[in-house]
């Protein structure tokens, strides 16, 4: 008799099947198995058991995803001194008259355009705008150079022909190990640019190579993205509070 465990062997769908090798085994809740079947195997009959993944699968109640992105908001002060660090190039960056060149993939990409926005358009109060690209807003552009160079090049190529001395390039993965932010960070640091990383579950490969990393502490890509947005709307008050 076996138990079909294991990320080898089982693959729990939403529907609530399981696949074991080329048979479908359906099971009722999690943990409760309706159905028994024999599995033959090399002359053999197999009993396949279901053990239950429902402390795995089970959705997070209103509570506790509340009590995760709280843990996770009030760890940022444990990085501190980055986000200072970090405040402190934009701030420099725009005073300047330079420019914030974003990027990010999936909701980070919805969170560079949301930075981008804000700061060219309003985001409290009426101030003068303030020049910022997300890089992964037009898709014409990604496509082109995702077809002709490969997707990690969708940035980085942009930041070659956008960038001019002493503007800043802004990378955002909660994974830190998306291929075209790393693409882009070594971009900047190439060109004498300098960076801010928005990171998440340990930094991933992207740990070290922009001026200032903001690696949000735990393991979670979700309470990343949502600390990420609240250093955005952080940075924001700073900038409004900066300018006329």
């Amino acid at each position: 008799m076996i138990n079909v465990l294991g990320p080898k062997t089982l693959f729990h769908r939403h529907d609530g099947a399981v696949r074991f090798r080329a048979h479908v085994f359906n099971f009722g809740q999690a943990g409760q198995c309706r159905t028994r079947r024999l599995h033959p195997r090399r002359g053999k009959i197999y009993v396949v058991t279901f053990a239950s993944f429902s402390a795995k699968n089970k959705a997070m109640s209103l509570d506790s995803s509340l009590a995760a992105t709280i843990k996770t908001l009030d760890s940022l002060k444990d990085i501190r001194a980055e986000i200072d660090r970090a405040g402190t190039l934009i701030l420099e960056t725009l005073r300047a008259g330079k420019k914030l060149l974003i990027c990010g993939n999936g909701g980070s990409a919805a969170e560079a355009q949301h930075f981008s926005t804000e700061l060219v358009g309003r985001y409290f109060k009426n101030r003068r705008s303030l020049p910022a690209i997300a890089l992964n807003a037009d898709g014409s552009l990604i496509s082109c150079i995702g077809n002709d160079y490969g997707f990690d090049a969708a940035f980085s190529r942009q930041i070659e022909g956008l960038a001019q001395p002493g503007d800043l390039v802004v990378g955002i993965t909660s994974s830190g190990n998306s291929g075209n932010i790393l693409a882009a960070l070594q971009t900047a640091k190439k060109l004498g640019l300098n960076s801010v990383s928005f990171l998440g579950r340990s930094g991933g490969k992207a740990k070290g190579l922009a001026t200032v990393d903001l690696i949000i502490p735990g393991d979670s890509g979700r309470t990343a993205q949502e600390a990420h947005l609240f250093l955005i709307h952080h940075f924001c008050d700073l900038i409004d509070a900066a300018f006329d």
